[in-house]
C-alpha cells in the first residue's frame, strides 16, 4: 500500500513538472515570435459608409438649426464636428441630446484652446456620446475674454466641473453656472495659467515665513543664474582638461620607429 502511495505520489508530482515545463517552453516561443515580429501601428482605416453617414446627419443638424450652426465637418474620417454661434449653446445641445436620431445624452469633456492671435481668441469644444448609436460628435463655438458664454449645466449637470476648469485655467465665464469659482488654483490666485500669454513661473511665489507662522505671497523673484539661457553644450563650455597627445611621427621606407622612453 505505501509502495502505491509512493508511486501515486511521484507520478502526480512527474506530471505537474512536465506541464509547468511545457507551459514555461510555449511561454518562451510566444514571447520570442513577439520580438522577432513588430506588429504594425495601429491605423484607422478609412470607412466610407461610415464617412457618408456621419456627413449627412452633419448636414441634416445645420438644416434643422441653420439660425445657429455654421459649418459642419468630418475630420480624420470618421469625427464630425459641429461649428455654431455663441448663443446657440443651449438649444444646440438640447437638440443633440433630446433628438429621437441623435441622443447625444453623455458629455465626455468640455474643454478650451487658446489661440490669441485671433479676434476670439477662445475656442470652446464640447465632445458629447451617444450611447444608443455608439456616435460621437464635438461642438465648438467661440468667445473672447469679456464676452460670457450660456452655461451648460442645464442640459448636462457633468459641465458643472468642466466649466468650473475652463474658467480657472483660461478665464472664458459662463453665465448662469451654479457656482462659478476656481478648481484648480489656491484661493485668490491671479491670472488664468493656460493662456498662451501667462509666464510659465507665475507672478508670485509662495513661501512659508517662520516669522510670522503662515503662508506668505510675494511678487516672484528669479535669480540671475535662472534667466541666463546658455545654448551651448556641456563640451563646448567647460576646457579641455586632458593634454593633446603628440602625433606620431611619420616614418619613411627603411626607417625604425623610434623606442619609447
Amino acid at each position: 500500500m505505501a509502495a502505491a502511495l509512493v508511486r501515486f505520489v511521484r507520478g502526480g508530482l512527474g506530471r505537474s513538472f512536465n506541464i509547468a515545463r511545457s507551459s514555461c517552453l510555449l511561454q518562451q516561443q510566444i514571447r520570442a515570435q513577439s520580438v522577432s515580429t513588430e506588429s504594425p501601428p495601429t491605423i484607422r482605416p478609412k470607412d466610407a459608409v461610415t464617412h457618408n453617414q456621419l456627413a449627412a446627419f452633419g448636414e441634416y443638424v445645420a438644416e434643422m438649426m441653420p439660425k445657429y450652426i455654421q459649418q459642419v465637418q468630418v475630420t480624420s474620417f470618421n469625427e464630425l464636428e459641429v461649428m455654431i454661434h455663441p448663443n446657440g449653446v443651449i438649444p444646440i445641445l438640447t437638440f443633440l441630446r433630446d433628438h429621437t436620431n441623435a441622443q447625444f445624452r453623455n458629455m465626455i469633456d468640455l474643454t478650451a484652446v487658446d489661440i490669441p492671435t485671433r479676434q476670439n481668441r477662445f475656442e470652446i469644444v464640447y465632445n458629447l456620446l451617444s450611447l444608443r448609436y455608439n456616435s460621437r460628435i464635438r461642438v465648438k463655438t467661440y468667445t473672447d475674454e469679456l464676452t460670457p458664454l450660456d452655461s451648460a449645466v442645464s442640459v448636462h449637470f457633468a459641465a458643472n466641473w468642466y466649466e468650473r476648469e475652463v474658467w480657472d485655467m483660461f478665464g472664458v465665464f459662463f453665465s448662469n453656472h451654479p457656482d462659478l469659482r476656481r478648481i484648480l488654483t489656491d484661493y485668490g490666485f491671479e491670472g488664468h495659467p493656460l493662456r498662451k500669454d501667462f509666464p510659465l513661473s507665475g507672478y508670485v511665489e509662495v513661501r512659508y515665513d517662520d516669522e510670522v507662522k503662515r503662508l506668505v505671497v510675494e511678487p516672484i523673484e528669479l535669480a540671475q543664474e535662472m534667466r541666463k539661457f546658455d545654448l551651448n553644450t556641456p563640451w563646448e563650455v567647460f576646457p579641455a582638461h586632458r593634454e593633446l597627445k603628440e602625433p606620431a611621427p611619420k616614418l619613411e621606407a627603411g626607417e625604425n620607429a623610434p623606442e619609447k622612453k
